[in-house]
């Protein structure tokens, strides 16, 4: 059976890149491939040493030749994009040289103006393909002379809307409690300042899904001090012992997406596929995605928001599920990437 490697900083956690690599892992399953993972950090079958985002020490070349070198076909989620780790994508690419190798980007580094200085990635190969995960990149790549092909990131739609009681009861919160969930980890561009001034002007209760990251813990500590709101900031699955995400969802009553820069952005598209508002920043990528036909509520003012959840819009709902279902479903994804591998004759 042909074998397919999917390799990153860190895989099988619950960043987005994790959430969408495993969305492809089970996608190349379908095709025939066995599947394998490899990373620095994360619950993987091979961790190479190295790899991870907070290495103090390059990978060695030849463990990560040893971890790649059974795979007929090479995933590299975003370590050869985003320049957390320049020894590690060096290294990466140096064993992906001449192999087939899809290089599926999430954050090129002149997206983010601090990494806008490093012009070495993304690497490039005559045997690899390009995968950006919206037209925004995809555009940029070619603006640069490199062809890459956009994949929109795939979710599940057999997601159901609703509550969920006892997520509710095991964090304190009533049933006429507003909560609003923040899913995502704390750092500086997820503008949590913004979300949390929205759950104060609507009277809600902040809840924040994810740990402080990137040095933002002092500031994350500052603004929950200062909140004029209740807030709960609890890891999932951890404080509520949960394993499915879907539950967190079914637990609020709206998602707060304030973020200055996403690559992508999934809480806007899980938002819909569980019938919940969502108020979502101005970012580029959201535009691209807005011109969809979603409606998302701003994040600017807290009116729209207030409405909302005060005479809820089932119209409104039903139209961002069905969006939702026809361009970002995993039925959809896993067609345009077998397109992709067909044409470059990878497929078992």
């Amino acid at each position: 059976m042909s074998l397919c490697t999917f390799v990153s900083f860190r895989l099988g956690l619950t960043d987005g890149v994790s959430i969408v690599a495993r969305h492809w892992q089970r996608a190349m399953e379908s095709f025939g491939f066995e599947t394998l993972t490899v990373a620095g950090e994360g619950p993987v079958d091979r961790t190479v040493a190295g790899l991870e985002l907070g290495a103090t020490r390059p990978p060695n070349p030849g463990e990560v030749s040893e971890a790649l070198a059974d795979a007929d076909l090479i995933v590299v989620e975003n370590l050869c994009t985003i320049p957390l780790n320049l020894p590690a994508a060096r290294a990466v690419a140096a064993v992906c040289r001449n192999r087939p190798t899809l290089m599926h980007h999430h954050d090129p580094p002149w997206q983010r103006n601090h990494f806008a200085h490093i012009t070495e990635l993304p690497i490039d190969d005559p045997a690899w393909r390009h995968v950006t995960i919206n037209d925004l990149t995809r555009q940029q790549f070619a603006d640069r002379g490199l062809t890459a092909t956009r994949i929109y990131n795939g979710f599940p739609t057999d997601t159901t809307g609703g509550t969920a009681p006892d997520v509710r009861a095991a964090l304190g919160i009533s049933d006429t409690e507003t909560l609003l969930a923040h899913p995502v980890r704390a750092i500086e561009r997820k503008n949590v300042a913004e979300a949390i001034a929205l759950a104060e002007a609507v009277a809600g209760t902040y809840w924040l899904w994810g740990p402080a990251e990137d040095g933002y813990e002092q500031e994350l500590q500052r603004l929950i001090a200062q909140a004029n709101c209740r807030v709960i900031h609890a890891v999932p699955p951890g404080h509520v012992g949960l394993q499915d995400p879907s539950d967190l969802y079914r637990a609020a009553n709206a998602v707060l997406f304030p973020s200055t820069w996403e690559g992508f952005g999934n809480p806007p598209i899980e938002a819909a596929l569980h019938d919940l508002p969502v108020a979502v920043g101005a970012y580029p990528v959201a535009n691209e995605l807005r011109a969809l036909g979603f409606t998302w509520l701003p994040t600017d003012t807290a009116e729209p928001l207030r409405q909302v959840l005060n005479v809820p819009d089932p119209e409104m709902l039903a139209r961002n599920r069905a969006i939702a279902t026809e361009h970002f479903s995993l039925s959809t994804m896993t067609a345009n990437l077998r397109t992709l591998l067909t044409e470059a004759g990878w497929l078992p």
